[in-house]
């Protein structure tokens, strides 16, 4: 079913099923990844929270989770600009830290969480994300897990939204 989010119509792009299934594979590959190692989630709000949610449920191993928020984003144009609004409350010096992002397009917002997080000293540093563009990515780096590779176009739903509209929806929408 297409929706309408404030001035925009979106049609169903990846299915609720279809992500809660690749969460559940990425959570196993994450389980066996850190088995023993006592992992810190770093989620980067707002976006991630659902995909965060889900994957915390089927990640079966001891591990901490903290939030970062910050913002680059303006309708459906990325400015370029990271402003940090919340910081990173958890020690992670010496800790395995993987970054759990809803989304990774120009790499922009990504390059300005490792700057922070590599200055606390952390054992490692691994990137997730559940939507990955390939095309719009500028940076000169990894991501380590990827639930979906996309075109670039502009998406919606679960947890990702426009203009603060459509984080609702359990599915993923891409504009028409």
């Amino acid at each position: 079913m297409n929706v309408q989010v404030k001035d925009l119509h979106f049609e169903p792009f990846i299915s609720h099923h279809s992500i809660q299934a690749r969460v559940v594979e990425l959570a196993n590959r994450l389980t066996v990844d850190y088995h023993g190692k006592n992992p810190v989630f770093l989620s980067v709000l707002n976006g991630s929270f659902m995909f965060t949610s889900d994957l915390m449920k089927s990640f079966l191993a001891p591990c901490e989770i903290s939030f970062i928020k910050l913002a680059s984003y303006q309708g459906t144009e990325s400015t370029g600009e990271v402003k940090t609004l919340i910081g990173i409350n958890n020690k992670i010096e010496n800790r395995h830290v993987i970054i759990i992002e809803d989304i990774v397009d120009t790499g922009t917002t990504i390059k300005k969480i490792l700057e922070l997080i590599w200055q606390l000293n952390p054992a490692s540093v691994k990137i997730m994300t559940l939507l990955f563009k390939p095309e719009a990515f500028q940076e000169n780096m990894e991501i380590d897990y990827v639930g979906f590779d996309i075109e670039n176009k502009f998406v919606v739903g679960y947890g990702l939204d426009y203009d603060g509209f459509g984080r609702n929806m359990n599915q993923i929408y891409v504009v028409k």
